[in-house]
């Protein structure tokens, strides 16, 4: 793979907000989930479930995503992936010192990373849902009022003729700093 195919890639990729009807099949689903679990994680500890939801448990989890009218296009994806920690896993048996470091929230932040650009790679629109009901995704879920949900992403093909936004960045030398 070169590293222009990657390039070609994150210059599609974008927050999707105008889902198509077509369905999304639960392998594609399963399949995007698998390749985004290949993320690297602090002691390989892998603090993370991602668990989705779709069908008929759908529309009560677009509710808790769409506090105070927000994230209205949200109703028309197919699928929700709902990122959780899991503290089952080695770095949260180790000790406080560990525990209360930010590694698991940047394990979760690089596992959502892998999962939107795999996504992507399925012809797949996401978005990262940034407004949404914390509790209630934990009540839906079953969680104890402990359990944190870092993310929650929203998935479907997107809509025919959704546009591509060009990217807008700043420049490289505003951005970028080598020190030898």
């Amino acid at each position: 793979m070169e590293l222009s195919d990657i390039e070609k890639l994150y210059l599609h990729r974008q927050s999707c907000r105008a889902f198509s009807d077509r369905e999304v099949d639960e392998a594609v689903i399963k399949e995007i989930c698998r390749v985004a679990l290949l993320a690297p994680s602090a002691c390989n500890a892998q603090p993370w479930q991602l668990i989705t939801v779709m069908g008929g448990k759908l529309p009560e989890f677009v509710k808790a995503v769409q506090p105070m009218g927000m994230n209205k296009f949200a109703s028309d994806a197919k699928a929700l992936i709902v990122v959780s920690e899991d503290r089952s896993g080695g770095v949260m048996k180790v000790g406080p010192a560990v525990r209360e470091n930010p590694y698991i929230r940047n394990d979760l932040g690089i596992l959502t990373a892998h999962l939107i650009v795999a996504a992507e790679a399925a012809g797949l629109g996401t978005c990262i849902l940034g407004a949404r009901d914390e509790n209630r995704l934990r009540e839906l879920l079953g969680f104890d009022s402990g359990m944190h949900i870092p993310h929650v992403v929203a998935v479907g093909y997107p809509k025919e003729g959704y546009e591509i936004r060009k990217k807008v960045r700043k420049p490289l030398n505003e951005t970028f700093f080598l020190l030898k």
